[in-house]
């Protein structure tokens, strides 16, 4: 089997799963993008990015789930992670089905 292993910072992580989250609906807007630099930095936004683009669903579950376990994330910090998401959602106006599906898949996966 093989391994996901990331040598990611937790910004880096952060930026990784605000991306996920953005293409749920396949469309990364303007505002999303927006929302995640301002959260990460243009650098890091950009490294993640060309990481995320190569890296195809089931990669970037196992990549989110290795490392957010790496880093042992508490009950707080994951919170503090799915506020943003939900705030990264609603940059345009409205959560739709299908980023309601990641939140939902993401919350059964991390929490």
């Amino acid at each position: 089997m093989e391994e996901f292993k990331t040598n990611w910072s937790r910004e880096e992580l952060k930026a990784y799963i605000l991306l996920y989250c953005a293409n749920a609906n396949f469309i990364e807007t303007k505002e999303e993008k927006e929302f995640i630099k301002s959260k990460v930095g243009e650098e890091k936004y950009r490294k993640v990015h060309k990481e995320f683009d190569k890296d195809n669903d089931y990669q970037r579950i196992q990549k989110i789930q290795s490392t957010v376990e790496r880093f042992n994330y508490s009950k707080h910090e994951i919170d503090r992670l799915f506020m943003n998401i939900k705030k990264m959602f609603l940059t345009d106006g409205s959560i739709d089905i299908l980023e309601e599906n990641i939140y939902r898949g993401l919350q059964h996966l991390l929490k």
